[in-house]
């Protein structure tokens, strides 16, 4: 008896791959734009960063005082277009995407303005869309942040949970991302239709595609979500 060993990469057939993920952020000292980048070396991604149409803002001065003045005006009249900051036009077809992560500043315990000002305008384009969240903050909590945005996107499917990143903590957002990556199941999330193997494989060693091993030595990935994965199959023969 003599055994073969047989190791694939994604040998799958039948696998619809037209699930897409958009990021959408905006940015004013940089941390959100360092996750973003951290963000996208992890998971394959198109993005947008959102750019306040009125440029060279100090929103730093006076403790904020224009950022505070924006978010008071969206509190006050949040169904009112002009009580949302103007931002540069946007050039995306959000019908090409399944799931959309939002990078949010917190501002005054809610979403930064110009951020909401995208979401207003496009909210009702992300009904039944999954929605992820990560929010930067130096401090307090996001639930403000995750209230505007299930306010401005009332049909989204929200992942839970969001992610909160401190300011303090943006040096180590890799590591986080990654964590928060497996808490939503973002492998099944962005995933695959259907999974079937070529070969009739016997045994499975199987990884998600960011490399985390799901189970070594399985007899049958009949139980596996939706997804795309890495498989090290084993066979023997006579």
């Amino acid at each position: 008896m003599k055994k073969l060993m047989m190791a694939v990469a994604i040998m799958l057939t039948a696998i619809s791959m037209n699930a897409k993920t958009l990021v959408v952020y905006y940015s004013y000292t940089n941390n959100v734009n360092s996750v973003v980048t951290e963000l996208t070396k992890q998971i394959e991604a198109d993005v947008v960063r959102i750019e306040p149409a009125e440029k060279g803002l100090d929103y730093a001065a006076n403790n904020y005082e224009i950022g505070s003045a924006q978010i008071a005006a969206i509190r006050n009249n949040p169904n009112d277009a002009s009580s949302y900051p103007a931002i540069d036009p946007v050039d995306v077809n959000l019908a090409d995407y399944d799931s959309i992560i939002i990078g949010a500043p917190l501002w005054w315990s809610q979403m930064a303005a110009p951020l909401q000002t995208f979401l207003f305008n496009n909210g009702s384009a992300m009904a039944g869309k999954k929605i992820g969240l990560i929010v930067s903050s130096a401090s307090s909590g996001i639930s403000g942040v995750e209230s505007d945005a299930k306010r401005l996107i009332p049909g989204g499917d929200f992942l839970s949970p969001s992610l909160w990143i401190r300011s303090s903590q943006t040096s180590n957002s890799a590591t986080l991302i990654q964590q928060w990556l497996k808490d939503i199941n973002y492998d099944a999330v962005s995933g695959v239709e259907d999974i079937r193997l070529e070969n009739g494989r016997q045994q499975y060693t199987v990884y998600t595609i960011s490399g985390s091993l799901i189970g070594k030595d399985l007899e049958s990935i009949d139980g596996l979500d939706k997804g795309l994965y890495i498989i090290n199959g084993k066979k023997t023969c006579k």
